[in-house]
């Protein structure tokens, strides 16, 4: 069948597998935790649609995480991904595709960065998370693209998750693995209140891991020419053109503004006579400038956005803005947060992938460490 079924996904795990909770929901799967009953061990079992295509695209996520997970043993980088799993195969059960993935220190991950972004939308959440998450981020990065030949290919706050070292966190931290019938996350504090915010102490110990490589592809080897959910997708991927790792970083530029301003850098929406990928190109053009034609009219179906260099084809109207004046105007930033926080975005939103910051410049840059 094309869709989940509860009920008959229910079936598999009375075989052999308890149902503890629904950790998550996607296009091609559902994710639940589990109790394996003959090994007794907790694990996250990841149920698929009844399509050989998307069994297909399991084997290539399974050979995503082998690697991730042999190159762990050699890089601690390898720490900023979620889901270096030390056990994982495909099996299949009652017609389901199910891959089976045991997940280390489960009771130590949160929900993800989109759940405590909900608290914090007013005006985004403090810098000194920012930049201590974006470390985690860029260093796990670092560590998929340099060695493993990985591009993760879907950076977006839903797939950054909370994760607490130590068992007292969990005060802070609901019991839940994602907020997806709450529409923010109301963190527990002292004594079992419920707060609108963690204190910044509270919040400054949790950390962050990348997670998900559902969509992930070799660098080498893409399996897809459309990757990335829309408003963290990068102009090349938006163009049809060639990708590899800088997409990644795009994503991540985009992700960073949206982590400290509470607003997302390019939200795309469609017209009555434009596409949202229209309206996308159009934003990215209005922040930061005309595509240079060599790119802009480097794909041989360029017609489908421009009429000529620099000339989009369905918008005429544009209305220019320099991210120096989003951060001062709209957000109230000072002179002195918005000129090192620009200067740390703009290289990672460069058009050409090949001028664009890499992981590893990214976190030298002297705004995460100020």
């Amino acid at each position: 069948t094309g869709g989940h079924h509860p009920a008959r996904e229910g079936e598999v795990f009375n075989t052999r597998y308890q149902a503890l909770r629904k950790l998550g929901c996607g296009t091609f799967a559902t994710v639940w935790l589990c109790q394996d009953m003959r090994r007794k061990k907790h694990v996250a079992v990841k149920v698929l649609k009844s399509r050989e295509s998307f069994a297909e695209a399991a084997q290539d996520e399974v050979a995503l995480l082998r690697c991730v997970s042999s190159m762990k043993k050699k890089d601690r980088a390898g720490e900023n991904i979620v889901c270096l799993l030390d056990d994982f195969r495909m099996i299949r059960e009652n017609g389901f595709h199910i891959l089976l993935l045991r997940v280390l220190q489960l009771w130590a991950l949160g929900p993800s960065l989109r759940c405590l972004m909900g608290n914090y939308t007013a005006r985004g959440l403090p810098l000194p998370f920012v930049k201590k998450s974006l470390q985690q981020v860029l260093a796990g990065l670092h560590f998929l693209h340099k060695r493993c030949h990985i591009i993760h290919a879907d950076i977006k706050p839903e797939n950054v998750l909370l994760y607490g070292r130590d068992r007292s966190l969990q005060r802070f931290l609901p019991d839940a693995f994602d907020c997806g019938q709450r529409t923010d996350l109301r963190l527990k504090g002292p004594g079992g209140e419920l707060g609108n915010r963690l204190e910044e102490s509270d919040l400054m110990s949790i950390e962050v891991k990348i997670a998900d490589l559902g969509s992930a592809c070799w660098t080498y080897k893409p399996f897809s020419k459309e990757i990335q959910t829309q408003p963290y997708r990068a102009l090349e991927v938006l163009l049809g053109l060639d990708y590899g790792t800088p997409a990644d970083i795009w994503s991540t530029g985009c992700l960073a503004f949206e982590m400290a301003t509470g607003e997302r850098l390019f939200d795309p929406q469609p017209g009555k006579y434009f596409s949202r990928d229209d309206d996308h190109v159009a934003r990215i053009i209005e922040l930061l400038g005309r595509i240079p034609p060599q790119i802009a009219l480097s794909w041989k179906k360029s017609t489908k956005f421009f009429s000529r260099p620099g000339a989009l084809l369905r918008i005429s109207r544009l209305s220019p803005r320099s991210l120096h004046s989003v951060l001062a105007d709209r957000h109230q930033w000072t002179k002195d947060e918005v000129t090192p926080f620009t200067a740390f975005l703009l290289p990672a939103l460069q058009y050409a992938p090949h001028r664009r910051a890499t992981a590893a410049q990214c976190l030298q840059h002297a705004w995460l460490g100020a």
